[in-house]
């Protein structure tokens, strides 16, 4: 009996190669401290600071470690898709990087899973750790399986709403122009976008607008989910379409190198 020892080049199975990229991009963003500190450091530190105080802002009625946590979570999801997304695929397209990749077996869809597999790997991490020091901080969530089935839904819509957003800037822009303007609106959507504090706490008029913006809709959409009277269907809405379009432009405008 002889053993077929004749080479069979090929490319893996594509689940192979999905695996090996989401391993890949994964390691990639654990060793950038930078990035680290964006995702979890960050949120975290702003979590400890809030609840140590409820004289920063008048976040409204209820216990301040209530209303700011769900805000938390909804800000370490735009660190993750938004921010450190769009950074790490400017500076790739910089380097030739995706370049590279897309000429190789791996289809350009499956570079893109890579990094939305990375992207949700590091979100579970931190969602883990800020919901556990939130109720450590004495966090009291409402509405049981409800609430959290409603968190891990706009999780992974808010994922995909921001997410689209990061890779249209990071495929359109230069490296130096992607991270200002990743660094900016990461800026004013914590400051003002609707995401640590109540929607009802803004003008009228800045409230309806907010609403419309992902990070409006991601933030009050966790914070009624948490306080028991369930996100309402317009938050959905408003994340669906900022994924749609954000998308669509991303197919037309990503340029690989």
């Amino acid at each position: 009996m002889t053993l077929d020892l004749s080479p069979r080049p090929g490319a893996a199975p594509r689940p192979a190669m999905l695996r090996a990229q989401t391993t890949m991009e994964l390691r990639l963003l654990m060793r950038n401290g930078e990035q680290l500190l964006l995702t979890l450091v960050i949120p975290l530190v702003l979590l400890l600071l809030s609840s140590a105080s409820d004289k920063i802002v008048d976040l409204g009625p209820g216990r301040p470690i209530d209303i700011i946590t769900p805000g938390i979570l909804a800000l370490a999801v735009l660190s993750t898709s938004f921010t450190s997304l769009a950074i790490a695929t400017g500076f790739e397209r910089r380097y030739g990087v995706i370049k590279r990749l897309g000429a190789s077996p791996l289809p350009r869809w499956g570079l893109l899973f890579g990094k939305v597999g990375a992207v949700v790997v590091v979100e579970i991490v931190q969602l883990t750790v800020l919901s556990v020091v939130g109720l450590l901080l004495g966090w009291e969530p409402q509405g049981g399986v409800t609430a959290v089935a409603a968190m891990i839904v706009l999780a992974i819509l808010g994922t995909a709403a921001f997410g689209s957003m990061g890779l249209l800037i990071a495929g359109a822009l230069r490296a130096e122009a992607t991270l200002a303007v990743a660094n900016l609106v990461y800026v004013l959507l914590l400051v003002g976008g609707g995401l640590l504090v109540p929607l009802s706490r803004y003008p009228e008029a800045a409230s309806h607008a907010l609403q419309l913006l992902p990070s409006g809709a991601l933030g009050q959409g966790l914070r009624d989910a948490f306080d028991g009277s369930g996100a309402g269907a317009f938050t959905y809405v408003v994340l669906i379409g900022w994924t749609v379009c954000a998308s669509l432009l991303v197919a037309r405008t990503f340029k690989w190198e």
